[in-house]
């Protein structure tokens, strides 16, 4: 096993998922900080709450793409070098996958303060097994119309990953180590969702939604904390 391969797709995965849309369009746009308002969280779901539709959907484009292209390029790295006999393309995915989420998730361009790395992992499953990657976006779109609550839809969808994959096979036993790695550490990013849902105080997600008041207010701030 050429394991050269493995630092340089963590690293560049780490950094290149470490750039926050977020963060850069709150302030190129916007003029503040997404991490000062709402719930104060630089991902899709706070910007999409704070701002609207407008520019959420770049967001939403750039942080999948991050996560794409770092998953998708060592993956075949990793089946170009041989890194397995069989079965180095998921390896290289699957890896790669979880230094993009921790990238996104501390990222070293923001002091370590970054969002929950959800769009992340669900861009990187798909390279994975697109099985796996088929049957979480059921169930995020499934409960994500019907609960309207993106934490819970988030949290189930990246669940039931591990348990699919070991389902449908895996190539070596890193990428399922690899895959519950990255679940936990998304259920670890979710961990203030967790206790607003325990208390009920959790905000519901409506996909077609304007966006709240504005961001100064101190009202929506409580609101969304």
């Amino acid at each position: 096993m050429n394991i050269a391969i493995f630092p340089i797709a963590a690293i560049a995965a780490y950094l290149i998922s470490g750039v926050n849309p977020a963060i850069l369009l709150s302030k190129l746009i916007y003029h503040q900080d997404i991490r000062t308002v709402g719930s104060k969280n630089p991902g899709f779901t706070n910007f999409k709450r704070v701002y609207g539709w407008k520019f959420a959907w770049l967001v939403l484009l750039v942080d999948v793409t991050k996560s794409v292209i770092p998953c998708l390029g060592f993956g075949l790295a990793f089946r170009a070098i041989g890194v397995l006999e069989s079965g180095s393309f998921q390896l290289g995915a699957a890896f790669t996958g979880l230094f993009a989420m921790i990238g996104h998730a501390y990222p070293v361009w923001y002091r370590f303060k970054g969002g929950k790395a959800f769009l992340v992992a669900a861009a990187a499953i798909w390279f994975v097994d697109w099985h796996v990657g088929l049957i979480a976006s059921g169930i995020f779109l499934l409960l994500l119309f019907t609960v309207q609550i993106m934490s819970i839809s988030s949290i189930c969808a990246a669940v039931s990953c591990p348990i699919t994959l070991a389902c449908f096979g895996f190539s070596h036993i890193v990428v399922l180590i690899c895959c519950v790695l990255s679940v936990l550490l998304l259920i670890w990013r979710h961990k203030a969702n967790i206790v607003r849902l325990a208390h009920g105080e959790e905000p519901k997600f409506r996909l077609f939604g304007k966006a709240k008041k504005k961001p100064e207010d101190p009202q929506t701030e409580a609101q969304e904390k």
